[in-house]
C-alpha cells in the first residue's frame, strides 16, 4: 500500500510555502512538490539493493527558482515550442510570450513550472490542481488542470486532465531529468530503446515545420537498444544533431502502435536499474541534457549529458502544422477534455 506524507520543503522568494509529498510503496518512493509539480526525487533499489535517486535536481527551493532547464517540473500550457509564438484559432491570432530565441517555449514567461498548485491527498494518489485564467500568457480560456501522481509496485504514474471554457491549445508534459546510475555523471553509457520510426526534423531554432525524418540508418535509430553515446558520437557529422547540440528532438510514434507496450526502455549498466516507459501520447521529446552546467543535489556538478529527459507530448508546433496535428492535435474545443498519461516502471534488469 502506498503511504503519502506531507512536509514543509521551503519558501519561495516571494514568500510562498512549498510542501513536499512523499509517495512511498515498499522500497520505492517519489517526492513531489506543490511548487511547479516538481518531482524532487525518485528512489528505487539498484542491483545491490541500495536506494538510488534516479533524478538530478536541487536540494532546496532556491535551486529550482534560480536555475533554468525546467528540472523535473510540470510544463504547460504548452510543452515544447510554438513557431514565433503565433497561435491562430478560428481566425483569431494570439501572440504568445517569446522566451526561446524568436519562439514560445514551455508555456511562456511564467509557466506551470513556476506556479503553486493546490494539493490533495486522495487515498494512494496525490492530486495537484490549478486554474489558469483566460488570457494568461495570452492563451484563450479559463483552463482547469488536474495532475495525479501515483507510485505503486515500482511504477510512477502521471495522469493529466484539463478542460477550458474556450477553444484553446493544451500540451502538458513533465520535464524529469533521469540518470539511472544515480550519480549525475553521464547518461552516454545508458542503453536506450525508443519505438519511434521518425523524428520531427527542425530548423536552426529547433522548430519543426512538417518534416518527418525516418530514423532507420541514422544516429536517431533507437528502435533496437543502443547506448546514447553511440548516437551522440555523430554530433559533428549529422545536421540534425548539430542543430540540437546533441539529442533534443521529438520522436514520433507509429499511429497504430500498441499503447500497452513500452515506447521506451532506459537501462544503466552501473546500477542495473531499468526504466520502462509507457504513454498514450503520440510522441516523446528526447533531450540528452546537452546544456547542463550547474551544481545540483549534494553539491554535484552536472555537465553535458548528465541526465536525459523523455517528455511525452504532442508534436511541437502542431498548432501551425496540419501534418503534425494529424498525429494528435493540441487544439481543444470549449468543454473538450484533454486526458493523457505517462508511466515509468522501475526494476533491476535480470
Amino acid at each position: 500500500m502506498t503511504e503519502i506524507t506531507k512536509s514543509l520543503f521551503g519558501t519561495t522568494k516571494d514568500g510562498r510555502s512549498v510542501y513536499a509529498f512523499t509517495l512511498k510503496d515498499g522500497a520505492y518512493s517519489a517526492t513531489v512538490l506543490d511548487y511547479g509539480g516538481i518531482i524532487l526525487n525518485i528512489i528505487v533499489p539498484d542491483k545491490n539493493g541500495n536506494p538510488t535517486d534516479v533524478l538530478i535536481g536541487y536540494d532546496d527551493v532556491a535551486g529550482f527558482e534560480n536555475n533554468g532547464g525546467y528540472l523535473n517540473a510540470l510544463i504547460g500550457r504548452f510543452g515544447n515550442r510554438i513557431d514565433k509564438g503565433s497561435l491562430t484559432i478560428d481566425g483569431t491570432e494570439y501572440k504568445l510570450y517569446i522566451n526561446d530565441r524568436s519562439n514560445h517555449l514551455h508555456g511562456g514567461k511564467v509557466g506551470f513550472d513556476k506556479k503553486t498548485w493546490a494539493s490533495e491527498i486522495d487515498g494512494e494518489k496525490l492530486v495537484l490542481s490549478l486554474l489558469s485564467p483566460d488570457g494568461e500568457e495570452n492563451y484563450p480560456g479559463n483552463l482547469e488542470v488536474k495532475v495525479v501522481y501515483t507510485m505503486k509496485n515500482g511504477v510512477l504514474g502521471i495522469e493529466y486532465t484539463a478542460v477550458s471554457d474556450k477553444k484553446t491549445a493544451i500540451n502538458l508534459t513533465n520535464h524529469a531529468y533521469f540518470n539511472l546510475s544515480g550519480d549525475g555523471k553521464t547518461i552516454l553509457d545508458h542503453e536506450l530503446m525508443l519505438d519511434a520510426p521518425y523524428i520531427a526534423a527542425t530548423d536552426g531554432e529547433l522548430i519543426p515545420h512538417g518534416e518527418f525524418r525516418a530514423v532507420k540508418g541514422t544516429p536517431f535509430d533507437f528502435t533496437s537498444p543502443k547506448t546514447v553515446g553511440e548516437g551522440d558520437k555523430y554530433l559533428e557529422s549529422d545536421p540534425d544533431l548539430q542543430i540540437g547540440g546533441g539529442f533534443d528532438h521529438c520522436f514520433v510514434f507509429d499511429k497504430n502502435r500498441d499503447k500497452t507496450a513500452p515506447y521506451g526502455v532506459l537501462y544503466s549498466p552501473v546500477s542495473g536499474i531499468e526504466m520502462k516507459c509507457y504513454t498514450n501520447m503520440p510522441a516523446v521529446q528526447l533531450y540528452a541534457g546537452n546544456g547542463l552546467s550547474q551544481v545540483g543535489k549534494m553539491g554535484v556538478k552536472y555537465g553535458r549529458c548528465g541526465a536525459l529527459c523523455l517528455e511525452t507530448q504532442a508534436i511541437p508546433n502542431n498548432v501551425n502544422v496540419p501534418e503534425y496535428a494529424a498525429y494528435g492535435s493540441s487544439i481543444y474545443a470549449a468543454g473538450e477534455v484533454y486526458h493523457f498519461s505517462a508511466q515509468y516502471a522501475f526494476s533491476v534488469r535480470k
